[in-house]
Formats: C-alpha cells, structure tokens, sequence
C-alpha cells in the first residue's frame, strides 16, 4: 500500500462537528477498503487566498493515509460530489511525518511569542534611534 497526505477543505457555514463527521466519513470509507489512517488534524478556520463559490475562509483538515490507489481515487471521488467540500489535494510521500506538521508548529510558535508578530521590542543590533529632523531643528 501508498503513503498519502490529504488535505481537504470544508465550507465556512459548517460547524466543527459536522467536518468531523465528514472526517469520520472517509475514515470508514478507507478502513473498509482495507487501508488505514494515522493522523488527523484539524488546522481550524482559516482565511483563503482567493473567494472560492463566495466563501472567504474554510474549515482545513489533514489526513495520513495509508491505502490503495483506488481506495483514495474513490474518496477523492465521494469529495467531488460533497457540496460541503471544496477543494481538496492528495499527494503521495515516501513516509508520515509523525510529529505535528508545518501549520500547527506555525501555531504553536505564534502563541509562544504573543501573536504574528510577536512581542519583540527594540532590536539589540541597532543603536538608540536618531531624531528626525524637525527634532534635531528645534533643539
């Protein structure tokens, strides 16, 4: 059998539970067919680059899996007539990552530091700051 990452997104006006279920409706789909799947994870709401059918964010989930090619070509195929999902992309890997993938550690990091941005003050390697000239004029 194939090592895929799945990822899929759902529809903004849909509730967490209910992408659930859809998760756990592929799940079926693919452990009947024989195949397994290892991790799960839920990236959240999130905004897109680009409307899509006039949503601006959507619900992204990521799957391992670990299946036949038909068995993904079938799932891949259930997608495309599920109105709730509304892209989706497949991609074959050589091994799982088992730790947390890209997007949650940007997450994680995020947090730590107090946001985007983060709280990071004055740089260290840059000298105190110059007036500007109207300030250097009055004095």
């Amino acid at each position: 059998m194939a090592l895929y990452e799945h990822v899929f997104l759902a529809r903004q006006d849909i509730s967490q539970q209910q992408v659930e279920s859809l998760v756990e409706q592929y799940k079926t789909l693919i452990t009947e067919a024989g195949g397994t799947v290892g991790k799960v994870e839920f990236w959240g709401l999130r905004s897109i680059a680009y409307r899509i059918n006039k949503n601006r964010k959507a619900h992204y989930v990521l799957m391992n899996i670990d299946a036949q090619s038909d068995t993904v070509a079938e799932m891949e195929r259930q997608m495309r007539l599920n109105e709730d999902v509304m892209r989706f992309m497949t991609i074959r890997v050589e091994e799982h990552e088992e730790d947390q993938s890209a997007m949650m550690q940007k997450r994680d990091r995020d947090d730590r530091r107090g946001g985007p941005r983060g709280d990071r003050g004055d740089r260290p390697d840059r000298g105190p700051r110059r007036p500007r000239r109207e300030e250097a004029a009055a004095e």
